[in-house]
């Protein structure tokens, strides 16, 4: 338990990993986290569930190599097992039924997005995506995203890709705009 079945270098500073453990992905909600110890001298580290398969037994994460204990994790590989994982762990997103939600995320901020549209997809829900990175490099699970999604918009800080400038700017250009929707769910800073 705890092998990582998958791998993917998502930028130069963020990782993807899928791990083997079916209890945490039968029971595993939006918004929920995990917390990992990579070794037994190890630290024990935070990290929000980007994604689950409940039919496969595994949960997705995604992690900036920011410290030491992150690093230590960009270094397994697939075939590798983390010590411990505990979760799920927190209380779940409350997601509306219906309507339309516009999601908004940048950088990291994006994976805790991915379930939580995921999630009002499945339910016929209206989801308009809004992501954002400081560069075109630097943009995450845009496929993943975009599968889940009626609308995605694209942000960059440089101009590289898509809207130039911050997400918060792209929001208040859309609803200037005429978009209409029931709820905004952002991941990021306030």
């Amino acid at each position: 338990m705890n092998e990582i079945s998958k791998k993917q270098v998502l930028t130069p500073v963020t990782k993807l990993i899928v791990v083997k453990n079916p209890y945490v992905a039968a029971k595993a909600q939006p918004g929920q986290f995990i917390i990992l110890r990579v070794r037994e001298k190890g630290e024990r580290i935070p990290l929000t569930i980007a994604d689950y398969d409940r039919e496969e037994g595994t949960v997705t994460l995604v992690f900036q190599e920011v410290g030491f204990s992150t690093k230590l994790l960009g270094q397994l590989e697939v075939g590798d097992s983390i010590m411990n994982l505990v979760g799920q762990l927190g209380v779940p997103a409350e997601l509306p039924e219906s309507g339309a939600v516009l999601v908004a995320g940048g950088g990291v901020g994006v994976a805790p997005c991915l379930p939580k549209i995921k999630k009002l997809h499945s339910r016929g829900v209206k989801v308009i995506s809004v992501l954002g990175a400081r560069s075109k490099d630097l943009i995450i699970l845009e496929d993943e995203i975009k599968a889940a999604s009626d609308e995605v918009y694209i942000c960059t800080d440089d101009g590289s890709r898509g809207f130039h400038g911050f997400i918060s700017d792209q929001i208040k250009k859309l609803l200037l705009e005429g978009l209409k929707v029931d709820e905004i769910v952002a991941i990021g800073p306030i």
